[in-house]
């Protein structure tokens, strides 16, 4: 899983790496928000009882209350677990501890079962994994019941035993017959230690303890370190239980170290500025992408939240960028990593230095504290803090000396702070001058920022002076990072300049006849855009001045061409022009009353042929009768239905919605036809053989 997180821890140490000073905040509300996302249920379950148990424990580590439903689907797979005989000592473990948090209604007879299941594994333990199931197993079993006894009489050959896998370096072996070791691993060893120590019927040998902590110091000389304190495990080691990253590394030697110093009756004097730069570590790492991470995270600052006399406290700022203009004050908040209120104490800013200067202003000034807020504040900023980026060097001082054992602190600590203000800007003209005088020609005021239209001229033997002063809220002169000047053609040929500092005012003169083969030697309207800007200069702005009328020579037959235009890409893919189509204009048609008397003479024949039929008396004898005169009917119907279709056709209909209907038509009269023209067989042969 922390794979998945290469990318971000890689960021986080690059950052680490060039920065002596860096933003750690607690655990907040966005941690929850992300665990309820990341540890969704799917029918009621999280899948494996070792998700089951990350999800549950992050939800308790958080305090979310609202958590899914799993209480059910969970506590049938412990009981079926813990209930089995042939279960793997991982799932015993895996089950106990969602057991711990679920307290699924269980046999009392299946503890001491699993008791000694487990108590007969150590005796054939020969890697740490089955130590460390085993033991914690056994150190579940305790918590959740009394009634069996998990007390190791061979505490001391066990300790022994998982102690003859460790290195020189303070990492371990997961087995005897593997030469590899790692700190995932040492972190894993420090746990089942701690429990043997936990469970032992008589006090372990104290020279192993004091071996142990040997190599508990010897496992921090070879943390990785950074600039600002951010402290790490690194980890390169990949087992059978995948690829181990920095973070499951650190958090593994968190949570040993963490168990060990639980049972150690003895201060491990851990370093303070190392367990505080884990902690950094951890909180720098922001909101992890996959909930195998997340658990990593919270788990470790959960065991960092409690680990005896070294609990980590971090300060923190609510806000960074201050603003001198609206009097903003800075505020200063300390908490421990998961946001739980510090024990009684003070902050005092030390120094001040300015970004990238190792100047410093020893400042010395205790911050008052807000109780009804929990933050310290200082009101008013130093009278030598103007616009600009520094970094501020404040130091905890507890109210209580003894807290000094309990907590750390890891000294100084370094925050990058932000002063803005609005930057008064002045003196600001543009003029048109002579090129072998330097006289004025033309000179014009401006409004910066604001609304400035002026419209100007030259020639190739003039040149153009734009100058304007900027100074801070105290009076300092003020140097942005941006000061340019563009001018564009009306082809839109562009061209920047860079207004440059000069004294106590920025100054550029554009000598246009230097400048002829720059432009292209192309005469007429530039638009004038002056640039400004600086991330801690709150009225920053982009303003057009104006525009300017250029009169240059004629270009030389091998002068420079100007550059083509780059396409732009709303007009080649956006929407096309409208295309009007005008259609054939139809052509005269005859008159009305000259139409009607036509359609007068092509229907006469219809009526003269029903005519003739009356005169010649046609027989209609054989027309079929009852039931088959209704098809014989709607077959004549169907047929002038045709026909209607046809004229339809000719005056409205387009020819898809003709053929559609006379499918749907032709349908209908193969149907009836076929039953009137079988009717007139029948009758017709009837006929004959009578």
């Amino acid at each position: 899983m922390d794979r998945n997180l290469g990318i971000l821890v890689a960021a986080l140490l690059l950052v680490a790496s060039t920065c002596e000073s860096a933003i750690f905040n607690p655990v907040s509300e966005s941690h929850r928000s992300a665990a309820s996302e990341l540890f969704s249920s799917a029918d009621g379950s999280f899948g494996s009882l070792e998700e089951t148990y990350e999800a549950l424990k992050t939800f308790e580590v958080l305090g979310i209350e609202k958590k899914p439903d799993i209480r059910t689907s969970a506590c049938v797979s412990v009981v079926k677990i813990l209930s089995s005989t042939s279960s793997a000592l991982k799932d015993l473990f895996d089950a106990l501890r969602v057991n711990g948090v679920l307290k699924c209604e269980l046999n009392d007879r299946a503890f001491p079962g699993i008791g000694s299941k487990l108590k007969d594994s150590l005796n054939g333990a020969n890697s740490l994994f089955d130590f460390y199931y085993s033991i914690g197993g056994l150190m579940l079993i305790k918590d959740q019941t009394s009634e069996v006894d998990v007390h190791i009489s061979d505490a001391d050959r066990i300790f022994r035993s998982i102690k003859a896998l460790s290195q020189s370096d303070g990492r371990w072996r997961l087995n005897s017959n593997n030469p590899e070791s790692s700190n995932d691993a040492a972190g894993i060893a420090l746990e089942a230690l701690a429990g043997v120590i936990s469970l032992a019927s008589s006090e372990i040998d104290s020279s192993l303890i004091a071996t142990l902590k040997n190599d508990i110091s010897k496992l921090f000389d070879g943390v990785e370190k950074y600039d600002d304190g951010t402290c790490y495990f690194d980890e390169k080691l990949v087992d059978a239980r995948g690829h181990k990253g920095p973070l499951s590394a650190s958090a593994s030697v968190v949570r040993g170290i963490t168990a060990f110093a639980a049972v150690s009756s003895e201060n491990l004097n851990l370093p303070g500025e190392k367990v505080l730069g884990l902690a950094k570590f951890f909180l720098g790492i922001g909101i992890p992408g996959s909930a195998k991470d997340l658990y990593y995270q919270i788990d470790a600052l959960s065991c960092l939240e409690s680990i005896r006399g070294s609990v980590p406290l971090i300060l923190s700022l609510p806000a960074t960028v201050l603003s001198v203009t609206k009097k903003d004050q800075l505020k200063v908040k300390v908490s421990t990593v998961l946001g739980s209120a510090s024990p009684p104490l003070s902050v005092k800013l030390m120094q001040i230095f300015v970004s990238g200067s190792k100047d410093a202003s020893v400042i010395d000034q205790k911050l008052k504290f807000d109780p009804e807020n929990s933050v310290h504040v200082l009101e008013t900023l130093p009278t030598n803090v103007d616009v600009g980026n520094y970094i501020f060097s404040f130091e905890i001082i507890f109210d209580e000396p003894e807290h000094k054992n309990k907590y750390a602190t890891g000294g100084r600590t370094r925050v990058p702070i932000h002063v803005t203000g609005v930057i008064k800007i002045d003196s600001a003209e543009i003029a048109i001058l002579e090129n072998d005088l330097g006289s004025v020609e033309t000179q014009k005021k401006l409004d910066l920022p604001g609304e400035s239209a002026v419209a100007l001229s030259a020639n190739h033997l003039q040149k153009l002076r734009l100058s304007f002063r900027l100074t801070t809220p105290s009076g300092q002169v003020f140097k942005p990072h941006q000061a340019f000047l563009k001018l564009k053609h009306e082809s839109g040929v562009e061209h920047i300049f860079v207004v440059a500092n000069s004294g106590k005012k920025f100054e550029i003169i554009l000598d246009f006849l230097g400048l002829v083969d720059k432009f292209f030697y192309l005469s007429g309207t530039y638009d004038l855009q002056l640039t400004v800007g600086d991330s801690v200069m709150e009225n920053s702005f982009l303003q057009p001045l104006g525009h300017i009328e250029l009169d240059l020579p004629e270009a030389p037959e091998k002068a420079a061409r100007p550059p083509p235009q780059p396409v732009d890409m709303y007009s080649r893919y956006g929407p096309k022009a409208e295309i009007s189509h005008i259609f054939r204009v139809p052509e005269k048609r005859p008159p009305r009353e000259l139409s009607l008397a036509f359609f007068g003479l092509v229907i006469l024949p219809f009526f003269g042929f029903l005519a003739g039929l009356f005169h010649l008396r046609a027989n209609l004898k054989n027309f079929p009768k009852s039931i088959h005169a209704t098809f014989a009917i709607l077959f004549h119907l169907g047929i002038a239905a045709v026909l209607s279709l046809y004229a339809l056709f000719w005056f409205k209909l387009d020819l898809f919605t003709t053929l559609k209907t006379l499918g749907l038509l032709g349908i209908f009269l193969m149907f009836v036809g076929h039953k009137t023209l079988s009717h007139l067989a029948s009758t017709s042969a009837k006929l004959k053989t009578t």
